[in-house]
């Protein structure tokens, strides 16, 4: 029996009735509109066995990382079937489905699939010191170059901030770091702890612009490295120190100010309560810290499954509804001041992102490999529709450790952020 026919109950299920998109498979068979603005090439049986063993986008994601399915033409039209279908699960009917499928096609193989490489398999107990190493070594310690090429001259992995959507990521990106000193109210001299320094961009920014002392620190040893060389190529290394270190071992307080950004995302919901404490502990009185992460809507009864983003991107990573971050840095004293959301910014971004990426596909894979550009393709592709979606969300949250006499900010949230 051809493929498209022995299939179809399964990818019915998998993108509704009517199949927006072609899919082609391995025996020339097809389902789905021809004139369609995406196809799905479904190479081998395959990428049908990964689904089976893990029925959902991982096993899609496993597929298409492997090379097994491609994807043609409009992305987003694919992705959108995600948005259309949030909990895109087989389900015991699925998989009943897809197996007499796969017999029908004479396709059915009964040797399980090694996941591709570029699946991280972590070891020892949830957020310890050395996982948490080896969770970003997993995605940051990969290539500089190639980050460079994704993230283009900024070398800024964290959501940009635009004053138009016609803006150049590199414009928007130093909008962001200014807007964050400014929110910060950095002055000459002061100490700023940025937390999770990443290339070093902010800490440059902040030295340059507002004269402070930044120590920035980072767990991934490459990111130390690079941003170490960028800060003496900046001129500012008398201002700006560069730590290879966890932010639980940062002991040299007070600051006058703590910036976290993007790197929230990989603190755990366990640890949330000893993270906030300890920032509390080194700001001194009246000190601002700014906390910008990505979240996710309340969704009640959710439990926490393996995702394709978990398995291949942030491994351990973890999305905290805001409410709940506001709700425990209240809780260890903080009081917050300013929630600013940017779901539509962390869109822009991703859409650069994926420009740049794919613009330099060839380069991309000559430094990472052919399945590691897929994963990132993917991830950033998915990730944009997911904020337009409203599916995702990010927040900065301003807070100050507080103290008795006067609050230090102005009465107008408009002048927050001016001179």
């Amino acid at each position: 029996m051809r493929a498209s026919t022995a299939l179809r109950p399964l990818f019915r299920r998998l993108a509704g009735e009517d199949i927006p998109v072609r899919i082609e498979f391995w025996d020339g068979s097809h389902l789905g509109p021809a004139g369609a603005g995406a196809t799905i090439r479904v190479r081998s049986p395959r990428a049908l066995q990964r689904l089976l063993t893990a029925p959902g986008e991982l096993g899609l994601g496993r597929a298409y990382v492997a090379g097994d399915l491609d994807i043609e033409g409009d992305l987003d039209a694919v992705l959108d079937i995600g948005v259309r279908r949030p909990d895109l699960r087989l389900g015991p009917g699925g998989v009943l489905a897809a197996v007499a499928g796969l017999a029908r096609a004479r396709a059915l193989r009964p040797r399980r699939l090694t996941p591709p490489p570029e699946e991280a398999r972590l070891r020892g107990p949830l957020h310890s010191r050395s996982r948490d190493a080896a969770a970003i070594a997993h995605h940051y310690d990969v290539s500089n170059d190639f980050y460079r090429l994704v993230l283009g001259p900024a070398l800024t992995y964290s959501c940009a901030y635009f004053s138009s959507p016609e803006a150049t990521l590199e414009e928007a990106q130093a909008d962001k770091n200014e807007l964050i000193c400014r929110k910060l109210a950095l002055r000459p001299g002061d100490r700023l702890l940025d937390v999770g320094c990443g290339w070093g961009t902010l800490a440059i920014h902040a030295a340059t612009r507002f004269e402070a002392q930044v120590v920035g620190v980072t767990i991934s040893r490459r990111q130390a490295e690079l941003a170490a060389k960028r800060v003496s190529e900046a001129g500012v290394a008398d201002r700006v120190q560069i730590r290879l270190q966890d932010e639980r071992d940062v002991d040299d307080e007070p600051f006058d100010a703590i910036s976290s950004v993007g790197m929230f995302e990989h603190v755990g919901r366990e640890r949330l309560e000893e993270y906030f404490t300890h920032l509390h502990q080194l700001l001194r009185p009246r000190g601002r810290l700014l906390n910008h992460g990505i979240a996710k809507p309340p969704e009640p009864g959710r439990r926490r499954r393996s995702t394709f983003v978990n398995r291949y991107v942030f491994p351990d990573g973890e999305l905290h509804e805001v409410g709940t971050v506001i709700g425990l840095m209240q809780q260890v004293s903080f009081e917050v001041r300013d929630v600013e959301s940017m779901r539509e910014h962390y869109a822009l971004t991703l859409r650069r992102w994926v420009a740049n990426l794919e613009a330099a596909r060839d380069e991309a894979v000559r430094l990472v490999g052919e399945g590691r550009y897929r994963v990132w393709r993917l991830y950033m592709a998915a990730s944009a529709r997911m904020f337009e979606a409203g599916r995702l969300q990010v927040h900065q949250v301003l807070a100050v450790r507080p103290a008795a006499g006067e609050s230090a900010f102005p009465l107008r949230r408009g002048d927050l952020v001016l001179p």
